[in-house]
């Protein structure tokens, strides 16, 4: 039996995240529905992490299992057809048989914008955060800093899935302006659950004046989640980069779009 891999990219907003869930609709159970009018038999797919409610990916893994003898090339073309056009399959491409989307990653990037301006752009809704009042991002930079390296996030995580550890390493978190959007680039080996968006909202509470930046390393040892900031609204987040290597499979998957 094949084990194919896909890249896709998709919008968030009409979906309650990845994972299946019953009577809700989602990316998961869309593709598998999709992949299996395909192939002919049912499809289970596994995805690189679970995007939550509104979040979007721009690049995203996914693999499935079939014994369909479809060229992989043709697989995106043929699956597109069934898709609705928030959620694009950009490649498709055998893998070894232990590959697995999620297992076999071991970097991901997620990107959260900012539209930091005194007037609303209806183009931004649920694509950006609307943040009317102006953002340091020389502050914001500061506070990022603090997360950088292997720390246990605790304090910047939502209670949800049982997990052996909230240790994870930062490798970087990068703050830009251009023009009224601020993105804030962040790397890691995992994240824990809404710890992206929690470590975004505590990024701007540092440029709010709430906390100092040198504050934050004392916040991540306390490991007190009411100490952080909040948890940013969905909209703005992205998946945007994705680094694989199990040992046999060793690739990049990821996007410089920030808008």
């Amino acid at each position: 039996m094949r084990n194919i891999g896909l890249i896709l990219t998709y919008l968030g907003t009409a979906y309650h995240g990845w994972q299946v869930q019953k009577n809700l609709p989602t990316v998961a159970e869309t593709l598998e529905k999709a992949a299996a009018m395909i192939v002919g038999h049912p499809v289970h797919m596994t995805g690189c992490g679970r995007t939550d409610a509104g979040v979007h990916a721009r690049v995203y893994v996914a693999n499935f299992r079939t014994d369909s003898t479809i060229p992989a090339d043709r697989l995106p073309y043929a699956l597109n057809t069934h898709l609705p056009c928030d959620i694009v399959v950009t490649k498709a491409f055998d893998v070894h048989e232990n590959f697995n989307a999620i297992g076999s990653c071991v970097k991901k990037e997620y990107t959260y914008q900012i539209y930091n301006s005194r007037l609303k752009d209806p183009f931004y809704v649920n694509r950006a955060w609307f943040y009317p009042r102006h953002l340091d991002e020389t502050v914001m930079q500061a506070a990022a800093d603090q997360f950088v390296g292997t720390h246990d996030f605790a304090a910047v995580r939502s209670v949800g899935t049982d997990v052996k550890s909230t240790v994870r390493t930062v490798y970087y978190y990068n703050v830009e302006r251009r023009g009224d959007i601020i993105t804030l680039k962040v790397c890691a080996n995992g994240f824990l659950y809404n710890m992206a968006r929690a470590m975004a909202g505590t990024v701007v509470y540092a440029a709010e004046g709430k906390i100092r930046p040198e504050e934050i390393g004392d916040i991540l040892e306390s490991g007190n989640r009411t100490a952080a900031g909040p948890t940013v609204p969905p909209g703005g987040l992205y998946m945007t980069h994705l680094w694989y290597d199990d040992g046999v499979a060793q690739f990049e998957a990821g996007s410089d779009w920030t808008k």
